[in-house]
């Protein structure tokens, strides 16, 4: 009779995980948990599923890459597995140069009610019901127009009423000290007037 449990997710004598502090991977659970609380994902069992999934891959990582912290490893696996799950839904290829899919797909994912409507298909292998697909798809923002280049020319700063302060005359601070002496004057005046 072969257990329940997955034996890679257990603890070692030692008392850690994938070579590393128990308190390590409880940060990374909480972290990946939160990400997917963000997506709106509510379903208890489906979200304790998708958060071991991620840790599951973190800890295959975590043997060969010691100096990263397991939350490290647990957020850049979470990263792979959405984007590699929006690609297959959205048919938008994931490309080095276009870093914003991922973005777009949890735009496109709130967009269409997918927490509300389809909660169960979410990081789920396809086929998708055509409804959730073709939600997905229309929602998802396509980028803009492609880009071109302009030519911005200088022009000078205008400093508004200041300059004329200190352009004035031969002593060109002279006025600027003036009006700052006779505002103080009147503040103190006015200060006067409502103490007594």
């Amino acid at each position: 009779m072969e257990s329940a449990v997955n034996p890679a997710i257990l603890p070692d004598e030692s008392g850690q995980l994938a070579g590393r502090p128990l308190e390590e991977w409880n940060a990374a659970y909480a972290k990946v948990e939160s990400y997917f609380h963000a997506l709106r994902i509510r379903n208890k069992p489906l979200l304790g599923q998708l958060v071991l999934r991620v840790l599951e891959r973190a800890q295959r990582r975590a043997s060969a890459e010691l100096n990263a912290p397991a939350t490290q490893l647990a957020a850049e696996e979470m990263d792979r597995i959405v984007t590699e799950w929006f690609s297959e839904v959205l048919q938008s290829p994931p490309t080095r140069a276009d870093h914003t899919l991922s973005t777009r797909g949890r735009l496109a994912l709130l967009l269409a009610d997918m927490p509300g409507k389809w909660q169960d298909q979410f990081l789920r292998p396809g086929p998708w019901p055509e409804e959730f697909t073709s939600a997905m798809r229309e929602t998802f923002l396509r980028a803009g127009p492609d880009f071109q280049l302009s030519k911005m020319t200088p022009r000078p700063l205008d400093l508004g009423p200041i300059t004329t302060l200190t352009n004035l005359g031969r002593m060109p601070y002279f006025r600027m000290a003036l009006a700052w002496t006779i505002f103080a004057l009147l503040l103190v005046g006015i200060f006067i007037l409502t103490h007594r």
